[in-house]
């Protein structure tokens, strides 16, 4: 063993070693217990982050611990592959997005493998490889047999010059992120995933995800949005037509004084046409459709509208209401029409004071009366019902009741539930994805691809420009195809699936990637789902989430797999932040060009700013990679474990990452110094009894292994670490001077090694091999704490004489039920109350108390 700790050589030796013997290949064996660990897999940027390190850190100290305690553990790896970033690398660097990709997944797959994580490498998959998305395409097919998958049209946001549609994060301040033109909203038509089919169950599912953050849950919970309430009929004036509206507020019904519709809905237009108002509703509408739609949505936008210059009658009063349109009326919100309840609803107040229209309470709060003249705000709340005979009187909840009643009676509406979740839009007019196997035929209309024509493959014969559509649309050799129903000529789809789809699934892919007689093998699906423990940012609360229990539920349905959910515990890690450096002349620096506080430019001071998540857009950033080649890959996986709890933001440290990196050498320094006494030596007997400094270091290793196999379990990765460090600290105190104390010290210093090994690996197996293992660590049985050596060295036992506390005593720990009578019994201060009685009996609490009954 050298002297001094050298992580380099080490981390290399043994991150080889694990790639020749495949120590972390994994198969079935039913046999075992399994467990499934996946953290979110990467998209293949080129280059690892620190939030990347931090998540897989996380994750490989609880797949090698599981590994240790005999779990048959599945850690795999695999890389969201299609996208966005890819396209916009070939426009800018003039390379094709599948080379692109694929360097960058050799690049980080090095990099990950630098980090020493326990990835089943065999099973690596990564999405934009024809194999994987050959099963979504045919899944996408048995979805559209059951009517789960359709097309319909829907608007999008349109960039004209650019000639396409543009993702949410690509409009930047209402303008094409390219060309910094302006982004209107288009209607084209589009593929939906009928999720809402699944609304209830994702909902009621939330129950049983016990294992769940309840932040994530609370998010999922708002995000499908169950109301309950009721449709209402809003006829049209002098039209057998109505408007029909979604309200979880019947009960304000008869305060409805206008109708407010979104500017996409269909009526917006048609009820202006050929009238006065027509120019200035289409313009309107125009004007909307440039605006964010998530502005749009918020409650301090500023109302907006236009007449239409129609009318429709409130069904419940009869009175003639106008029909405008509204800047905060969404389509994709319950039916796109609101019946505007101004004294009830803060939008509606608004609206209606900036366009003068009326107002009547028709809900009166339970301890005052608010009147219309005098009202500053809507009066949101529950209350009585006023102004809607028959219904005056009731209680809000009793009127909402009765109000049913009445309009399913009357053929006015009815009870409704509606979900705030929508269908999902999967449709991306964009060249790097998975095509959609859709074909059009001018005879035969829209028709699948046949099932033995599968795969539809994504050509690379193409060049990607960054303007007008996907360049599939103008590749007559892809788009031109012939119908699979007539044989006569027809065009393929030219539209890509959203990203979501690839990674609503790729973690039951991970249970069979090399299988390819179908989508999944049941077998092997069945034995290794659900994941365990799924990790990852808070970020994808939603989304990912929501579309991964969504096509589990589909896969389930279609009989190809078990689970009813395809995570059982989550946890979202924090972020890693790091303060933000700025120069008064060269403004955001990185760490680098910073030398003793001042811009190594200007030679100016430089301002340190508060601490945000590390991005490159505010070069806060830390380079994983120059951390592992000047610290090692250990001291960078401690201090991302050590400086916060996993669920926590961590606060980026340099003499943080110091002090992890001078406590591995004190580690190191210890098994050094002690080698040649511990490897003579055996480890202590269960029930071998010590004393002194002995039994302290003793009793302290024990103590160490129940907190960290504790923590571990409780994902308390930084209060283990510190338990680990404060056992160093007493190895370092501990003086052998008694004939058992080397074997003591040898099992103190192998527990340190052993609960050290899944936080940092490396090292760990090389100290284990110093001190004459010949199995790699990651094989060992993880340690046993012997609760008796846990105990501490004496207890506390209260002593009472007929059933009434007299004294207390410490005594040792072993002493048996005799011993403590006797020693109870020889109390000075007991015998002052026993004295001239004669003892009866004497009763034993186990390491309690002692009751003297005496008389």
């Amino acid at each position: 063993m050298k002297e001094r700790y050298n992580p380099k050589p080490i981390e290399e030796r043994w991150q080889k070693y694990w790639s020749d013997q495949r120590l972390f290949r994994v198969t079935e064996d039913p046999k075992r217990e399994k467990f499934y660990l996946l953290e979110m897999y990467p998209y293949p940027s080129g280059k690892m982050h620190m939030g990347h390190v931090r998540n897989y850190s996380i994750g490989d100290v609880v797949a090698r611990y599981k590994r240790m305690r005999g779990y048959n553990v599945l850690h795999p790896m695999g890389w969201d592959a299609f996208g966005m970033p890819a396209e916009n690398a070939a426009i800018e660097h003039g390379v094709h997005p599948a080379k692109w990709t694929y360097q960058n997944i050799d690049a980080m797959r090095a990099q990950l493998k630098s980090m020493g994580f326990s990835y089943d490498w065999d099973r690596e998959l990564a999405t934009c490889d024809v194999t994987y998305y050959h099963w979504e395409q045919w899944l996408f097919l048995k979805m559209y047999e059951k009517g789960l998958a359709y097309r319909k049209r829907s608007y999008v946001n349109w960039c004209e010059p650019c000639q396409t549609v543009l993702a949410n994060e690509q409009v930047e301040a209402g303008l094409c992120w390219r060309c910094h033109s302006e982004v209107t909203q288009k209607e084209l038509d589009q593929w939906f995933f009928k999720i809402t089919e699944y609304a209830e169950e994702l909902l009621d599912y939330l129950k049983k995800l016990r294992g769940w953050p309840e932040r994530v849950l609370t998010m999922q919970e708002n995000w499908i949005g169950k109301s309950v309430g009721a449709e209402i009929h809003f006829p049209l004036e002098d039209s057998t037509e109505a408007i029909t509206v979604f309200t979880t507020r019947q009960d304000t019904v008869f305060g409805a004084t206008f109708m407010s519709l979104a500017p996409e809905h269909p009526l917006a237009l048609a009820l202006s046409r050929n009238t006065p108002q027509a120019e200035a509703v289409s313009n309107f509408v125009e004007h909307v459709k440039r605006q964010d739609r998530i502005i749009r949505s918020s409650e301090d936008i500023e109302k907006e509208g236009v007449f239409t210059g129609a009318f429709c009658l409130n069904p419940m009063t009869k009175a003639k209401i106008p029909i405008y349109v509204a800047n905060f009326v969404l389509m994709e919100y319950g039916t796109g029409a609101v019946m505007a309840v101004p004294t009830h609803d803060q939008r509606d107040f608004e609206f209606a004071k900036k366009y003068n229209l009326p107002l009547i309470v028709v809900i009166q709060p339970p301890e005052e009366e608010i009147r219309e003249e005098t009202m500053t705000e809507a009066y949101e709340g529950e209350g009585i019902v006023v102004n809607s005979d028959p219904f005056n009187g009731m209680k809000s909840q009793e009127a909402r009741e009765a109000i049913n009643e009445y309009l399913e009676k009357n053929s006015l509406g009815k009870r409704s539930l509606n979900y705030r979740l929508k269908d999902w839009g999967i449709s991306r007019q964009r060249y790097w994805g998975a095509p959609i196997p859709m074909i059009y035929c001018a005879q035969c209309g829209i028709q699948p691809v046949k099932e033995d024509d599968l795969p539809v493959i994504l050509p690379y014969d193409v060049k990607v420009t960054g303007t007008g559509e996907s360049p599939l649309a103008s590749l007559a050799s892809f788009v031109e195809t012939t119908c699979p129903k007539c044989d006569g000529p027809a065009k393929r789809e030219t539209d890509t699936m959203d990203t979501f789809v690839e990674s609503s699934w790729y973690f039951e892919r991970f249970a069979c990637p090399d299988y390819d007689k179908g989508i999944l093998d049941r077998k092997r699906v069945d034995y290794w789902m659900p994941v365990d423990q799924y990790i990852g940012g808070i970020e994808h609360a939603i989304l990912h989430l929501l579309y991964s229990r969504f096509f589990t539920k589909v896969l389930r349905d279609e009989d190809i797999v078990s689970v009813d959910e395809p995570f059982t515990r989550l946890l979202t890690q924090g972020m890693v932040c790091k303060e933000v450096l700025r120069c008064p002349t060269h403004g955001l620096l990185y760490p680098h060009e910073v030398k003793d506080g001042r811009c190594i430019r200007c030679d100016r001071p430089v301002e340190v700013g508060g601490k945000e998540k590390m991005s490159k857009s505010k070069k806060n950033v830390v380079d994983p990679e120059e951390m592992i080649d000047h610290y090692g890959a250990d001291t960078t996986r401690l201090f991302c474990l050590f400086a916060s709890p996993p669920a926590k933001d961590l606060d980026w440290s340099d003499q943080g990452v110091e002090g992890c990196s001078r406590f591995l050498n004190r580690v190191w320094r210890i098994v050094s110094n002690h080698l040649d006494t511990i490897q003579r030596v055996p480890l202590p007997k269960v029930g071998d009894a010590f004393e002194g400094v002995d039994q302290e270091l003793h009793r302290k290793t024990h103590r160490t292994i129940q907190k960290v196999t504790e923590d571990i379990e409780r994902f308390h990765f930084n209060t283990a670490i510190s338990a680990i460090m404060e056992l160093v600290n007493t190895i370092y105190q501990f003086e052998p001077r008694t004939e058992a104390a080397p074997s003591v010290l040898r099992e103190a210093i192998e527990a340190t090694i052993l609960a050290l090994s899944p936080f940092v690996p490396h090292i760990a197996e090389e100290l284990w091999r110093a001190i004459g293992k010949k199995e790699s660590i990651s094989k060992t049985t993880w340690p046993e704490y012997d609760p008796v050596a846990t105990a501490d060295a004496e207890m506390l036992v209260v002593i009472q004489v007929n059933g009434k506390l007299r004294d207390r005593m410490s005594v040792p720990f072993s002493y048996e039920e005799d011993e403590l009578k006797q020693a109870a019994l020889e109390r000075e201060r007991v015998r002052t109350f026993t004295a001239g009685k004669k003892i009866k009996r004497v009763v034993v609490v186990p390491r309690k108390l002692v009751n003297i009954v005496c008389g």
